[in-house]
């Protein structure tokens, strides 16, 4: 009976440590957290890669409380000149919650691979590849897009003038017409009216028709 009784124990325990042991494993430290690529603008709680950015910073989650990192980030092909180049490195303490964020970081355009090292790490270290590319920022001198500019006071259209610097340009009513500002006939070079010369001369002319005939009439008659 007690044999029965001891073989029973030994059994429970063996099956005791083969329901903890998977537990044991999973909460041991280690390699039990990631780290995101995060563009500057993106909130610490999100927990998304992004691979392309501009100005950004490393942010890390579940791993071991109080955590020690170590990274660097290397030039990397297609764009890189010399591939495995260190062209940024830095250290990091995560918090109570295995969580930690770098300070904002820049790089000139091209390809990257972040490394990330830590305590208690097994095997390689944790890494992201991701690009940097500003290009789309907008530069200052950039040209005006096309019927947004305002007119200035150059592209206003000025009348032409013949007069030389310094004279007064002509009047437009300056040169003669044919008839007055009011429609008066045309005036001759003394300034007197052509009709009323005209009206005159025709006077004259009757007037001496006048005279001629009545003279060859008192002519006739004495005869």
């Amino acid at each position: 009976m007690r044999t029965l009784a001891h073989a029973s124990a030994t059994a429970a325990a063996v099956a005791v440590s083969l329901v903890l042991a998977p537990s044991a494993v999973a909460t041991a430290p280690g390699d039990n957290g990631t780290v995101k690529i995060h563009d500057a603008t993106t909130g610490e709680e999100l927990r998304k890669n992004e691979p392309h950015v501009c100005t950004f910073y490393l942010d890390a989650f579940g791993f071991d409380a109080g955590q020690q990192v170590d990274w660097h980030i290397e030039a990397w092909a297609p764009t890189a000149d010399v591939k495995g180049e260190t062209v940024k490195t830095g250290s990091l303490t995560l918090d109570a919650e295995g969580h930690g964020r770098t300070d904002d970081l820049s790089l000139p355009d091209g390809h990257y691979k972040l490394f990330w090292n830590f305590d208690g790490e097994n095997g390689s270290a944790k890494h992201k590849v991701f690009w940097t590319d500003c290009e789309d920022d907008t530069e200052p001198g950039a040209t005006t897009p096309s019927g947004s500019a305002s007119a200035t006071p150059s592209d206003a259209v000025e009348p032409t003038s013949s007069a030389s610097p310094g004279e007064a340009a002509p009047a437009a009513s300056s040169s003669p017409s044919a008839q007055g500002a009011a429609g008066d006939l045309a005036e001759t070079g003394s300034g007197a009216p052509v009709g009323i010369l005209s009206t005159a001369a025709a006077a004259l002319l009757a007037t001496g028709g006048y005279l001629v005939f009545r003279r060859r009439k008192s002519a006739s008659g004495q005869s």
